[in-house]
């Protein structure tokens, strides 16, 4: 019997590098305390080969590839098919991430009910018992569903049952518990995720299953586990939202099989998740008389435009250092566009407090909320209400120009769809033929966009 120690390295759970010691930043990509020790010695039974290995190799020439086409396969859940692309393809690996609680398992365990119709299902559970997961699936009414439920957190047992079964459909939660006898280290370790997911790639290609991973979450909202987790996989989704809250996002950040950045909307509710046909309703509060601060922009998420409200809230400030609070938006831009007000439309807030927010909880990061957010914080800062049919999107400069967005026909057709009768957006997004019922004011400047509020009469 050999008493010889283990070998052991440091793998940063960033990157995936492995360096020989500790250090406080990895030299590879300059993560701080990244760097976690990981026993590399793999036990005899396992040294025949690795498992992410291909195989013979054969050289194609890329004139000559036929590619075949893809079939894609109805989940059964319109909102989740459009964040894929449009549905399921064979022999594709989509991770799930979100924070704990969020409906992941609720959402797959759906989505499992509704597959199961029409294909073989296994559900492998590393983290809930078979009668919890049967509780759940009463109260979501799916528990009459043909499932197969597997609870196993070894990779070797869920691969062998797999091949027994024959899924069409493989849902893993989560990878994280997930462990390889061929491995030392401890589940959740870099070793240990890396490994298992890439055995599950490694089936999910061979045998044309869909294989759905579901992933924790740091408390940064990222990933837990190694960055190189996130390129094995074909598609990364996010689910995003309060926890107590009534509305779910879930939004697509890698997809070899589709759009990146399309959104799905759902409310969750006492029977599981509810899909949201229009979302658009739900982002706007509808007053019943204007309000300052408060302006309705049309934002775009993948293929799907949207409007949303933003509301600003600007308040004298007892503080040396006004304070700047953006929710929904980058804090760093809003910083940036009160010093082009100041700079182009002689608005100083320099003793102000700004407090933005976008309402339902949805988070933009295009730059065509800027034009929105100025008037927005503008109009609360004069205390003028803005009309309540009006719509703005547009890209301000630090120049003070106002930049045409993408899609801009297709958001002004959204704004007339919801009742919005006036416009003010960027001149290079005003089509030819104009858009029936909207009136459209065409900006150039920062300063044309206030004079066309000021000759509104507000």
């Amino acid at each position: 019997m050999s008493s010889r120690k283990p070998r052991s390295s440091y793998v940063c759970h960033a990157c995936g590098s492995s360096q020989p010691k500790w250090a406080g930043q990895c030299p590879d990509c300059g993560a701080w305390n990244s760097l976690v020790e990981t026993t590399l010695d793999v036990r005899p039974s396992a040294r025949g080969g690795y498992a992410g290995s291909a195989g013979a190799a054969r050289v194609e020439c890329l004139a000559t590839v036929c590619p075949e086409q893809q079939v894609r396969i109805a989940s059964g859940i319109a909102e989740l098919d459009r964040v894929l692309g449009g549905g399921l393809v064979l022999g594709s690996v989509i991770l799930i991430g979100g924070d704990p609680g969020i409906g992941k398992s609720t959402l797959l365990l759906q989505a499992s009910a509704a597959l199961s119709r029409t294909l073989p299902v296994l559900y492998v559970s590393g983290e809930e018992s078979p009668q919890q997961i049967g509780l759940r699936a009463q109260r979501l009414g799916v528990a009459e569903n043909d499932i197969r439920l597997l609870a196993e957190t070894q990779v070797e047992v869920i691969l062998a049952t797999a091949a027994r079964e024959r899924p069409r459909v493989l849902i893993v939660d989560s990878i994280q518990t997930l462990f390889t006898d061929t491995l030392h280290a401890a589940p959740g370790s870099v070793s240990q995720v890396r490994e298992s997911a890439a055995r599950l790639v490694r089936f999910a290609k061979q045998e044309d299953t869909v294989v759905f991973l579901v992933g924790h979450v740091t408390k940064d909202g990222a990933l837990a586990g190694p960055r190189v987790l996130e390129h094995m996989v074909d598609t990364v989704l996010y689910f995003e939202g309060e926890s107590g809250g009534t509305f779910r996002l879930i939004r697509s950040i890698k997809n070899r099989f589709g759009a990146v950045h399309e959104l799905g909307v759902f409310a969750m509710g006492d029977r599981g998740l509810r899909e949201v046909k229009n979302p658009s309703a739900i982002f706007l509060s509808r007053h019943d008389q204007p309000v300052p601060g408060s302006l309705v922009m049309v934002t775009r998420e993948g293929t799907r435009p949207l409007l949303v409200e933003v509301q600003a809230l600007v308040d004298e400030s007892p503080l040396a250092n006004p304070r700047r609070v953006a929710l929904g938006l980058d804090a760093n831009r809003l910083a940036m566009l009160l010093a082009v007000l100041h700079r182009h439309g002689g608005v100083a807030m320099f003793n102000q407090d700004v407090f933005v927010n976008v309402v339902g909880g949805v988070r933009i990061t295009e730059t065509a909320v800027d034009l929105p957010l100025i008037l927005a914080v503008l109009s609360s800062y004069r205390d003028r209400p803005l009309p309540l049919d009006l719509a703005v999107f547009g890209e301000v400069g630090l120049s003070g120009e106002v930049r045409p967005v993408p899609n801009g026909p297709d958001r002004l057709r959204e704004a007339v769809k919801h009742g919005m009768r006036r416009a003010i957006v960027p001149a290079g997004n005003v089509p030819k033929e104009g858009v029936e019922g909207l009136t459209i004011t065409a900006v150039r400047t920062l300063g044309e966009a206030l004079d066309a509020l000021a000759e509104d009469g507000r």
